[in-house]
Formats: structure tokens, sequence, C-alpha cells
């Protein structure tokens, strides 16, 4: 398949593997997500297979979509980059006990990642959620983690910061500079 033709469909299926979800919080399409977290990768790389990643980032963890399925149609490592992305949802338990376990295994992940495509994704995929956060924080201050699983502020703090110094390899692109810009203005320095 020709680079744009990989990107391409992975955009139209993640569009149909969303359809018809919401952005947490708000009434925008779910899919507004994949495809910023596309555009913030598309600004660190134009390697095709990993933009495909990016667009289907969320798939396996959210929307139904299995490894095997992402592989068929696009390939053994855009499998493996969405894979590496997709956190383990521990399905029938709730998710807001499971929060510290699930974002911690990112974090470790993350710092035994060797590869800098995971921490594009990675960092796009943060970026985009933070954005979010702070367009949100802006209007509504500390309601905003009212719609979070984890409710405690300082664990976000803790989160998004260890993200932060997990891509740091990343630190030359304008998306990490900008990354860490909103975290202090969201949770001060850090």
């Amino acid at each position: 398949m020709h680079d744009n033709n990989l990107v391409d469909h992975a955009i139209i299926f993640a569009v149909n593997a969303h359809s018809g979800a919401l952005r947490k919080g708000s009434k925008l399409p779910y899919i507004v997500h994949p495809l910023e977290t596309l555009a913030v990768v598309s600004s660190m790389t134009d390697d095709a297979e990993i933009l495909a990643a990016a667009a289907l980032h969320d798939t396996i963890e959210d929307a139904d979509v299995t490894v095997e399925q992402i592989a068929g149609q696009f390939g053994g490592r855009v499998a493996a980059l969405v894979s590496a992305d997709s956190e383990n949802k521990r399905d029938g338990k709730p998710r807001a006990d499971t929060w510290k376990q699930r974002k911690q295994e990112t974090i470790d992940s993350l710092r035994s990642e060797c590869g800098l495509p995971v921490k594009m994704i990675v960092l796009g995929d943060k970026l985009s959620n933070i954005r979010n956060i702070y367009s949100d924080y802006q209007k509504t201050g500390d309601k905003v983690w009212e719609r979070f699983n984890q409710k405690d502020k300082k664990e976000h703090a803790w989160y998004y910061g260890a993200i932060a110094e997990a891509v740091s390899e990343l630190s030359d692109f304008a998306a990490y500079k900008e990354y860490k810009s909103i975290l202090e203005k969201v949770f001060g320095e850090n």
C-alpha cells in the first residue's frame, strides 16, 4: 500500500471504529482526538506507519478492535505501535480502582521503550489530552477533574509529569515544548 493510502486508510478505519463516540466531558466527536494526535505526530515524522498508528492509537483501547485486525489491515509494525500505546483496561474492574496501576504501567513501558516512534505517538496523544484539559481548566478551574476516573489533580500532575520525563528524548520538538508549557499552566512547576 502506498504511504499516503496507508494513512488515509488508517484515518477512515479510525473514523469508523470511533463512530458515535464523544470526547470525554464534551459533545465533540471522539475522532477529533486521534486526528489531533496524528497532526502532532506529523510535526515530528513523515513515516507513514507511525502516522497510521497515531490515527489508530485508541482503536484497541477504546473501540473494541483487536491487534490482529490492525495487523491484518496495516501490518505488524503498525499493530505493534498501536498496541504499545494501548492500556490494559482490566475489563470487569472499576476504572477508578485501576487508574494508578494502568498509568504506572504506561510510564514503566515508556521508560523501557527504546524506540522513538512509540514515544512520538504517546506525546501526540498526551499533548492532545492536556490541550483539552487546559481549555476546560480555563473555563471551569479544578472542576475539570470531576469528569475523570481519577479526580485528584495531584495524581494527574504526577502522571503527565512522568510522561514528560519518559519522552524527554523528544525535547527538541515543538510538540514537547508545548506539552511542558501547558503542564506548567495546569499544574504549576513540575
